[in-house]
């Protein structure tokens, strides 16, 4: 028993005296650190601090107490060694955390900034860098080392559940709107999480779907925004996706992750994977061999098979010292390693007043029409006192969509209130009809939800539409000068758009607009629409009979300020449409490889037996004829065009120049407002590119640029640099980009059907060879001209 005891003590004191002399990480010592460190202690740092969360759809939506109540998740602390937990939180939207903690009364609200639709339609780079540097400050002051956004995936189709947190059908407005955020928030010694690599179009079987496409499609299209972050912003890290691509994981690839990524683009960040946990059909040492630096949102389990897979010889020691050295390089970054005195109150006063700004600029407006003959246009109003506010999205505006992406605000200025913030009152009847029901709604909603329906406890779910009779509606008519309609769709995390009720309008919806308008048309009063959602709808059944429309989107904590902003022309709307809206669906051609069936909860035979098309495997057969490179190069008529927002004034370009400058194309064009109010214009450039090998859209999008606030009659010329290999081709034959000899011309517009100006270049042929990498295991029926 007594030479247990000494024993015991000599095991610990050798312990002490081991941890007094491991080294403690520091920027220059990590090669000494990981020496020192055990396998079993590599094995925890690549694996996620574990999580208190949930399990919903097939995925783990992260919710941690620990240092930062409401966070994603944590780093593994080895306090042997001087590594520090690291704190990762949600939102593209801003900082996903508990605004209520337990042992305290103080309130830990987040600013809501505009959804990722509604940034990229400021196409204003510079703008969205300043967001980017707010959304940055509130991550450091609530102790979060990293956020996880931006959402870089492209809208493949209208009815993906997450197109709101994505910016564009486009790679070019996503690749430059996406570093300007990037570089935004890392200004402030945070990170980001660039997600989701790659190619996640859908959340029907999220987490296992398969998604088909070209080599062509995945370079040009898929993979080009998130090269062109990568490059030019420097994120700390990227998440990988769910998906599969081309039968193979993301999270298990080691041509994406490796290859492209670190080896192509010159990534020296750290991948760690989105919250999906330890996956049964793929093993734990694949990821981490891949190229995944953390496993998240980290189970034992994964910890214990990366120690047996190395034991075994089935995962090379240096792979995981690799990922270990990537994790160390990560940390001492961090504002945890550097022990930042967080403060818990972030500047949420001056932040407000940056999201106004960005949420009205991002305001597109789709129509404006005078209410007689030769009249003046509807917006802005004047002389408006008091009007009819109808729709239960009126009274209950989205701020932001569903699920991870949402942020716990405090507060949200509905139409109400930011109406009565520059002098209108709401019809004192309706308006009471609509606050009470709101009332009721939410608490039936609550009652009623459905348990699969995880992500409702995230965010502001959709309340059903009331219906609203003539007669409410004649009697609004006689006491108002105006009605404005909220027309409010929500989406998020988890789950598909349908086509009826969502992308389309619901029955009493159709209703309400054409009652509303006959009544208030007879009396010669007009009719405004704003539409409250983050992704797009159709419009072509029903805009005629209303007088103008108002896209707001999800605009975060100040919508209802900015939608009166706009509407009594305090500020003019210079929003333009990052994506093509279609007069219909079914005019979409990813359409019929889309997953449509309202009862996917109930598809658990099927969804398992793997064989259902759209849900466990998506074949893009549009291939590159995505969004605007479908509807004109095929000249398909559309509802409203890529690009496409109206203003309060007119402008004219001219002087179009470009002129060859090393590897680049340099661009300028003259914008001058000629009207009579002031305003800022987007000068869109659009390629046509010579004939070549590969088939071609007819133009594609290259550059942008935005004025500042110009004043009647002034001008402004603005200047733009095109890379010479953003004029590139993927050419799948050679694994290569290439880019054809002859004369390139480049289209200034204000729109893709508009183009004002044009001027060109002449170009010899460049080549950039690239790894073979995801090609395409079935054969695909791909669209051509």
């Amino acid at each position: 028993m007594k030479k247990t005891i000494i024993g015991a003590l000599a095991l610990v004191a050798s312990m002490t005296m081991n941890a007094q002399n491991a080294p403690q990480l520091r920027a220059d010592n990590i090669s000494e650190v990981i020496a020192a460190m055990t396998l079993e202690e590599k094995a925890q740092l690549l694996t996620g601090g574990g999580n208190d969360g949930f399990v919903g759809s097939g995925a783990m939506l992260g919710h941690q107490k620990k240092i930062v109540a409401g966070a994603a998740g944590l780093t593994v602390a080895i306090p042997r060694l001087g590594i520090p937990a690291t704190v990762v939180a949600d939102g593209p939207a801003g900082v996903h955390i508990d605004a209520h903690r337990d042992g305290t009364t103080q309130t830990f609200f987040a600013t809501g900034f505009p959804v990722g639709t509604c940034l990229a339609s400021t196409w204003n780079t510079d703008l969205v860098y300043q967001v980017g540097k707010a959304i940055g400050n509130e991550t450091l002051e609530y102790g979060v080392d990293v956020i996880l956004g931006p959402g870089m995936n492209l809208h493949r189709s209208p009815l993906c559940g997450r197109n709101f947190e994505y910016y564009s059908e486009d790679p070019v407005v996503t690749g430059l709107i996406g570093t300007a955020m990037v570089r935004g928030i890392q200004t402030q010694g945070v990170g980001v999480s660039a997600k989701h690599f790659a190619v996640n179009s859908q959340e029907s079987d999220r987490t296992r779907v398969d998604e088909r496409l070209s080599k062509r499609a995945l370079r040009e299209l898929y993979l080009r925004g998130f090269e062109m972050m990568v490059r030019e912003s420097k994120p700390w890290t990227v998440m990988s996706a769910y998906n599969k691509i081309n039968g193979q994981y993301a999270q298990g690839s080691k041509d994406l992750l490796t290859s492209v990524l670190r080896n192509e683009w010159g990534f020296d960040g750290i991948v760690m994977t989105d919250w999906i946990g330890k996956r049964s059909d793929l093993p734990t040492e694949l990821e981490v061999a891949a190229g995944n630096d953390l496993m998240m949102p980290g189970y034992p389990a994964q910890v214990d098979d990366i120690v047996q897979a190395v034991k075994q010889g089935r995962l090379d020691i240096k792979d995981v010292d690799r990922n270990v050295r990537n994790m160390l390089e990560y940390i001492v970054k961090t504002p945890r390693f550097k022990g930042y005195a967080y403060s818990n109150q972030p500047d949420v006063k001056a932040h407000a007043r940056i999201t106004r700004q960005s949420s009205t600029e991002g305001m597109v407006l789709l129509k404006n029409e005078p209410l007689t003959v030769g009249g003046e246009r509807v917006l802005p109003v004047k002389n408006l006192k008091q009007v009819a506010l109808f729709g239960v999205n009126s009274y209950d505006f989205f701020s932001g969509g569903l699920g991870s992406g949402c942020v716990n605000v405090p507060y949200v200025v509905d139409m109400v209130q930011g109406l009565k913030n520059v002098g209108v009152t709401t019809t004192s009847q309706l308006t009471e009809i609509y606050q009470n029901y709101v009332k009721y709604a939410k608490a039936k909603l609550k009652a009623d939800k459905n348990p699969e329906m995880w992500f409702l406890d995230q965010g502001q779910p959709k309340l059903d539409e009331i219906e609203i009779t003539r007669r409410c509606v004649d009697h609004e008519q006689a006491v108002a000068d105006a009605a404005i309609i909220t027309i409010g769709r929500q989406a998020g995390e988890g789950l598909d758009r349908q086509i009826e009720g969502e992308f389309n309008l619901t029955d009493h919806e159709k209703a309400m607009i054409a009652r509303v308008s006959d009544a208030f048309h007879a009396a010669g009063k007009p009719v405004i629409v704003i539409i409250n959602s983050g992704s797009m709808m159709e419009t072509a059944s029903w805009r005629d009979r209303v007088d103008a429309i108002l896209v707001a989107w999800q605009p975060g904590q100040e919508g209802g300020n900015s939608v009166a902003d706009v509407l009594t022309g305090k500020a003019n709307p210079s929003g333009r449409l990052t994506m093509t809206w279609p007069i219909s669906a079914a005019d979409v051609p990813s359409t019929k490889n889309f997953p449509q069936d309202p009862e996917y909860y109930n598809l658990t035979e099927k969804l398992y037996g793997g064989y259902m098309p759209g849900v466990n495997f998506t074949n893009h057969e549009e291939d590159i004829y995505v969004g605007y490179r479908y509807f004109d190069t095929f000249k398909r008529k559309v509802a409203y065009p890529f690009g496409f927002g109206l203003s309060y004034t007119d402008f004219e370009m001219s002087k179009p120049t470009a002129k060859v400058a090393g590897d680049n194309v340099e661009l300028t064009i003259t914008v001058k407002n000629v009207g009579k109010t002031a305003g800022k214009q987007v000068a869109q450039v659009y390629v046509k590119a010579p004939k070549g090998a590969c088939e071609k859209p007819a133009k594609e999008l290259k550059a942008f640029a935005k004025t500042r606030d110009l004043q009647p009659g002034e001008s402004q010329t603005l200047r733009m640099t095109v890379p010479r290999r953003l004029l590139t081709s993927f050419d799948e034959a050679g694994d290569q980009w290439k880019g054809d000899a002859g004369t390139y011309t480049f289209l200034f517009g204000e729109n893709v059907e508009n183009i004002k100006a044009q001027a060109a270049v002449k170009l010899g042929t460049l080549t950039e060879k690239v790894t073979d990498a995801l090609a395409p295991r079935q054969a695909l029926q791909l669209l051509h001209q």
